[in-house]
């Protein structure tokens, strides 16, 4: 069973205000990856945990909304032109991706490597915004894509931004999703959150793809009622920890600065 599936399951059984089948749709739609052209029932069945059957009706229920598109050849589908609206409509509303575009874009051109926007989505953080230097040598990644929290900078920084218990929750879901790589996972978070509290930043240095490196720092909101991370990526051959350490880490934190004072100021 999956970890949504079970935290949908208990959820239920808990709060009588929350609607399951609400809440399994949603599931379904988020299995999605910015990687998959099409998915048929069983693979959603399989990455949801849900019964085939419900994942069946579930399905059908979507495309009859517009939220997935049938492909009957394939007897698979893909996310529906529904979705455009309301993923354009949220980014839309979020004055931090206009703020700190410039300055993403600028860091981007310096450091010839990826800058990126996240928020967290379950285990993983998902890009809102991203920008590369067309010289950029790394795994190429777009808004939507989603990357895992435990092994990699940005959910790293995410972890250590979080107040202590919210972490140890997050942390022991973590370690339940994954329990044979657990062992190895927990040391990397425990340097970052050592990293972090020294510098203000931290590292996967080939932690989470062999061929990539990136520093990350977290802004979190004025009113504690959200943490969103800036990364710096790219090819573990050009980026190493000491130019992170002495050099694009620091203009990472005077980025994250620059953003936040602009955003408070709205606010006023």
């Amino acid at each position: 069973m999956s970890t949504a599936h079970t935290e949908t399951a208990q959820r239920s059984d808990k709060d009588r205000k929350f609607i399951s089948a609400l809440a399994r749709g949603l599931d379904v739609l988020v299995c999605f990856m910015s990687s998959d052209r099409v998915l048929g029932n069983q693979e959603i069945a399989k990455r949801t945990g849900l019964p085939k059957s419900t994942v069946s009706r579930v399905t059908y229920t979507l495309t009859e909304l517009g939220y997935l598109r049938y492909f009957m050849d394939q007897n698979r589908y893909c996310l529906g032109k529904t979705l455009i609206g309301l993923g354009y409509s949220m980014l839309a509303q979020m004055h931090i991706r206009r703020i700190a575009r410039p300055l993403m874009q600028a860091l981007a051109e310096y450091t010839q490597a990826s800058v990126n926007l996240g928020i967290r989505d379950r285990q993983n953080m998902v890009y809102i915004d991203t920008y590369r230097n067309s010289a950029t040598f790394t795994v190429q990644l777009d808004v939507g894509s989603q990357i895992p929290i435990a092994t990699t900078s940005m959910g790293r920084a995410y972890l250590c931004a979080l107040p202590e218990m919210e972490r140890i929750k997050l942390m022991g879901q973590i370690r339940k999703s994954d329990e044979n790589n657990w062992p190895k996972i927990k040391p990397g978070i425990e340097q970052a959150l050592v990293d972090y509290k020294k510098r203000g930043f931290c590292y996967s240095l080939r932690e989470w793809r062999e061929e990539v490196s990136a520093v990350s720092v977290p802004l979190v909101a004025s009113d504690n009622s959200e943490i969103m991370v800036f990364s710096c990526s790219g090819a573990s051959f050009q980026l190493n920890r000491e130019l992170f350490e002495k050099d694009i880490g620091p203009r990472l934190l005077n980025l994250v600065g620059n953003v936040k004072t602009a955003l408070s100021q709205l606010n006023v």
